[in-house]
């Protein structure tokens, strides 16, 4: 395959993690909307279109793997084949939390649990704000990008916090609604789950962009706005 042909397959590849990411913010964000309007039809929506999802990253992973069989990349290009391996996992990851958030809203119905909505709003924003810049910032291989967005993983952390002792003061205060309120802290913890697989998208994009694999610390300075002048 000319070296023409390879970048054009691998533009195609980059477009198509790129859909398969918008693909799983939408359902992260219609699962969420679904929980605070207590709306089981679009939860079932969120549900059954996980199978989109899964569809989409198993058709990337296949033109990926012929891609290996036929071009036997080296180098970046292979930096850049094996992450986006590693990326369509995570996205697909993240597509089984909105579909768990959306199981959780067809159990709990119209029940009048106290959802503590606008922290999980704000979560789930969060979240999915630093998904998109994460698939931005890997697609363009920007380096200082990958480093700060898991820092914004604290904010996210402390939205869980609030919710958990909201919704454990609601069950001191209602025990019969510890069942449901468990069920609201499975949803926040798939959130919280998500914006940690970002870091894992970072940690990806710094693969490829120097060759050099690592755990992302959130408290590492290394790429302050200082260092990029």
């Amino acid at each position: 395959m000319p070296r023409q042909t390879l970048d054009r397959e691998i533009h195609h590849l980059q477009d198509e993690v790129l859909l398969l990411g918008s693909m799983v913010e939408q359902a992260l964000l219609n699962a969420i909307d679904a929980l605070k309007r207590r709306d089981v039809e679009s939860a079932k929506h969120v549900y059954l279109n996980d199978d989109l999802i899964n569809e989409k990253r198993y058709a990337i992973e296949n033109r990926v793997l012929i891609l290996f069989a036929t071009q036997q990349p080296i180098a970046h290009d292979l930096r850049l084949l094996a992450a986006i391996l590693e990326v369509i996992t995570e996205l697909e990851r993240m597509g089984d939390y909105a579909k768990g958030i959306a199981k959780i809203v067809m159990r709990i119905g119209q029940s009048d649990i106290p959802i503590p909505g606008r922290e999980i709003s704000r979560m789930g924003d969060q979240s999915v704000s630093m998904l998109h810049r994460a698939l931005s910032a890997f697609i363009t291989e920007d380096v200082p990008m990958a480093y700060r967005i898991p820092k914004e993983d604290d904010l996210v952390d402390d939205l869980y916090n609030q919710v958990y002792h909201k919704m454990m003061a609601a069950m001191i205060a209602d025990p019969e609604i510890i069942d449901h309120s468990n069920c609201i802290m499975w949803v926040v913890h798939n959130i919280e789950r998500t914006a940690d697989r970002v870091t894992n998208i970072c940690e990806r994009t710094i693969f490829i962009a120097t060759g050099e694999l690592l755990e992302i610390d959130a408290s590492d300075d290394e790429w302050d706005d200082e260092d990029e002048l």
